[in-house]
C-alpha cells in the first residue's frame, strides 16, 4: 500500500512549508514556501549555519546595514532551496509594506534582481505578498511585468476573488488559522474534517475558481493536522510542514480524492471593487482579525531576524 503522502502526490502538488534545507532534501517537494517565521526558524539551524555566516561576512565587508543583510539573507536561503526543488520558491515582501503598493512593487523587483544575481531566473520564484487591497494591486502590476505572485494571509472569498481579478499566479488560503479563530469564537475544541471552517473556506474558493475557469492556483496552507490535509486532497497545491509530511509518510491508509475541477458546482460570479472589498472584509471579523494578526506577527519575526543579524554583525 502506498503511503498517504505518495497518494496525495498523485492528485496534488505537495509544497514544503519550511526554509529548512535538510527537510526539503528529505521530503522532496515540488515547491517550497517560506515566510519570515520560517526563515527565523532556519536561521539557527545547523544546516543554515555556513550560509548565514557567509552572508553576514559579505554584508559586513560591503558596509551593509542589518536590514540590508536580512533582505539578502532571505534570498540566499531561497536560492539554496531553489537548487533543490524542480518547481518554485516563494519569497516574501516584508509585511511592513503590506499597505504600500508602490514600495511593495519596488521591493519585489529588488528580490527578483537579487535572485538573478545568484543565477536564479524569475520563473523559479514567486513573490509573496499579503492579500491586502494594496498587496493585491502590487501583484497586479508585477504579474503584468511577468513576475508571478503568491498572495498569502488569505482568509476570505473577497480576497480570493480580488486576487483572481488581478491575475495572481497563486493564492495561499490559511486553513488552520481560520479554524483557530472559529474554535475560540464558538468554544469548540474539535471539528470533523467536513465541518472544519478552514477546510470549508478552501473548498469554496476552489469551487469558485474552477466553476469560472480561473487559472490562479489554490494552495491550501497553515494546517493543524493531517485530517485537514486529507479533506482537501485534490486541491491544486498544499503547503505542508515537515512534521505533517513525516506523519503522512508513515500513514498507509487509503486516501480518497475530495476536490476535482470537473466536480465544481455552479457558483454565481462576484464583482469586487475596492469599496466592495473593504466592506466585505469589514463584515468578516475572522478575516479582518487574522489578516491583521498575520501581518503583525510576520513583521515582528522580521524585526527579530534583523536584531539577530545585527548582533552577529557586531
Amino acid at each position: 500500500m502506498k503511503t498517504v503522502l505518495d497518494q496525495l502526490r498523485t492528485m496534488t502538488t505537495v509544497v514544503a512549508d519550511t526554509g529548512d534545507v535538510s527537510a526539503v532534501r528529505t521530503y522532496k517537494p515540488i515547491d517550497c514556501t517560506t515566510n519570515p517565521s520560517l526563515v527565523l526558524k532556519a536561521f539557527d539551524h545547523p544546516a543554515s549555519e555556513e550560509l548565514v555566516a557567509r552572508e553576514i561576512k559579505a554584508g559586513r565587508a560591503a558596509g551593509s546595514t542589518p536590514e540590508e543583510v536580512t533582505e539578502v539573507l532571505t534570498v540566499a536561503m531561497g536560492a539554496e532551496l531553489a537548487a533543490l526543488v524542480p518547481g518554485r520558491v516563494s519569497t516574501e515582501v516584508e509585511a511592513g509594506l503590506s499597505f504600500d503598493t508602490e514600495r511593495s512593487v519596488l521591493r519585489a523587483r529588488a528580490i527578483v534582481e537579487e535572485y538573478e544575481n545568484r543565477g536564479i531566473e524569475k520563473n523559479k520564484i514567486l513573490i509573496k505578498l499579503a492579500a491586502t487591497w494594496e498587496g493585491i494591486r502590487a501583484a497586479e502590476i508585477l504579474q503584468g511585468e511577468g513576475i508571478d505572485c503568491n498572495l498569502t494571509l488569505l482568509f476570505s472569498m473577497a480576497q480570493a476573488v480580488a486576487c483572481a481579478d488581478a491575475k495572481s499566479f497563486l493564492i495561499s488560503p490559511f486553513v488552520g488559522r481560520i479554524t483557530d479563530w472559529y474554535k475560540k469564537a464558538e468554544g469548540r475544541d474539535h471539528y470533523a474534517p467536513n465541518e472544519d471552517p478552514g477546510v470549508k473556506s478552501v473548498r469554496a474558493i476552489y469551487e469558485y475558481y474552477k466553476a469560472h475557469g480561473i487559472g490562479t492556483v489554490v494552495m491550501g496552507a497553515s494546517f493543524r493536522n493531517t485530517d485537514q490535509i486529507k479533506a482537501l486532497a485534490g486541491c491544486d497545491n498544499l503547503t505542508i510542514a515537515p512534521s505533517l509530511l513525516d506523519e503522512m509518510s508513515k500513514d498507509q491508509s487509503a486516501l480518497a480524492r475530495v476536490l476535482s475541477p470537473d466536480q465544481s458546482r455552479g457558483v454565481a460570479p462576484m464583482q469586487i471593487d475596492e469599496a466592495t472589498f473593504r466592506w466585505q472584509m469589514n463584515a468578516n471579523a475572522m478575516a479582518t482579525e487574522k489578516l491583521a494578526e498575520g501581518i503583525r506577527n510576520f513583521e515582528a519575526d522580521h524585526r527579530k531576524l534583523v536584531t539577530l543579524i545585527a548582533a552577529r554583525m557586531a
